[in-house]
């Protein structure tokens, strides 16, 4: 088991740029309803594919006026070599057109907000739907499991194994073992999810 020092040196090196993501998440979330809807179709996108390649898709959709008005049929090449499952990502896009509505972030508290979202847009895990919360500031007691996360989280000994598959009650059990981790060294979920994703990719990123 590593020791958690040296994990809390290393945020310490990077908690200015941490601490600054995390602003410019809560500031995304107090952007409009376009603004959160395309935060969405991101995290949508992101499932075992680059998160950059993502991002340089829906920029492109957006650029070309495609991300909220267009047919699956025209947002499936843009998709293409960037996003695995282009086909189906597609249909999710247009999907949530129709099943999101942004007075969901309001309703509740956030895990219940979490849930909502999984129950109503395809193509959202808990994984995905704790991205999103988090890119739009509202993640801060949430964990995002991807496999980053969980790699880590095994080498301290928060878990005995990363799980080949996780269903609803293990991601809620690892992600509240987590929780009083991140408690224990003193950060957010928040802070350590971005710890944790800077040290595998090299950037702090979203």
């Amino acid at each position: 088991m590593a020791d958690h020092k040296e994990l809390i040196e290393e945020y310490k090196q990077k908690k200015d740029d941490i601490k600054r993501r995390l602003r410019e998440f809560e500031e995304a979330g107090k952007g409009s309803a376009k603004d959160i809807f395309t935060e969405l179709c991101f995290c949508i996108l992101t499932p075992q594919s680059n998160a950059r390649q993502c991002d340089k898709a829906i920029e492109e959709l957006k650029r070309k006026g495609l991300l909220f008005k267009a047919p699956a049929g025209m947002i499936r090449p843009i998709l293409k070599g960037r996003a695995r499952f282009h086909n189906k990502k597609a249909d999710y896009l247009v999907n949530a057109r129709r099943s999101f509505d942004k007075s969901i972030l309001s309703r509740g508290n956030i895990l219940d907000v979490r849930k909502k979202i999984v129950e109503n847009i395809k193509g959202i895990g808990y994984k995905e739907a704790s991205h999103f919360l988090r890119n739009i500031g509202l993640g801060g007691d949430i964990a995002i499991l991807d496999r980053h996360i969980l790699k880590n989280l095994k080498r301290y000994g928060v878990i005995g194994a990363v799980p080949l598959s996780i269903s609803v009650r293990t991601y809620l059990n690892i992600e509240k073992s987590a929780r009083s981790f991140a408690k224990k060294i003193g950060l957010g979920l928040g802070e350590l999810d971005l710890l944790f994703w800077s040290r595998e990719t090299g950037e702090i990123f979203k």
